[in-house]
């Protein structure tokens, strides 16, 4: 049984999307452990307290630099012997030390394809730069930024009559099938990392 730990900032979709596809048994031979959020108010940490799930408010404000802050993280996910941490809108950059603790086990969703449109507001910079075709990524999480080897891509075209609000709605639906396929991949051990290629067993 692999323990997943969600870490998010906001409103939480693929978390939700994430849980209901272990609790449909479309991500078998898994349990979200906890969900920790930089932000009380967050509405996907309400979410989780909802559904009965553990859940820890880490506010990032009392803490000195960004490593004192993930090693508390880390410390909470480490309790629970959490397997795998996943990334849901957590609106954080993540220390290097943080992602040694958990080397290619750290997964990310970002709204483009990767590496094109990397950092905030990916669906934006694709619309405003008149790409044909976007996406969404799905990636194990490195040192760097919306860099890490890439697990799945879904493509989205980019309609005649879209707006950015459009096209990034688009692409959300997309976001919320692949993030739990990975995690699915992730959970039945069929990922394999070999540099910047992960390969599907």
């Amino acid at each position: 049984m692999k323990k997943i730990g969600i870490l998010l900032s906001g409103r939480g979709s693929n978390f939700r999307a994430i849980k209901k596809a272990v609790d449909n048994d479309d991500i078998k031979n898994a349990e979200i452990a906890v969900v920790i959020s930089n932000k009380e108010d967050a509405a996907g940490l309400a979410f989780a307290k909802e559904q009965g799930l553990d859940t820890v408010f880490i506010n990032h404000q009392d803490f000195a630099d960004r490593e004192s802050y993930d090693r508390e993280i880390v410390k909470e996910l480490n309790s629970r012997n959490v397997d795998l941490v996943c990334l849901a809108g957590f609106m954080r950059i993540i220390s290097p030390w943080f992602v040694e603790q958990f080397e290619n086990r750290i997964i990310n969703i970002h709204p483009s394809l990767l590496p094109s449109f990397p950092g905030l507001d990916a669906q934006r910079q694709a619309f405003d730069y008149g790409v044909r075709f976007t996406g969404c990524t799905v990636h194990f999480v490195d040192a760097k930024m919306d860099n890490g080897p890439v697990i799945l891509q879904r493509v989205v075209e980019v309609k005649g009559d879209d707006t950015a609000e459009s096209l990034a709605e688009r692409i959300l639906e997309q976001e919320h099938k692949a993030y739990p396929e990975a995690v699915a991949l992730f959970c039945d051990d069929r990922l394999r990392v070999d540099g910047r290629k992960v390969k599907i067993i």
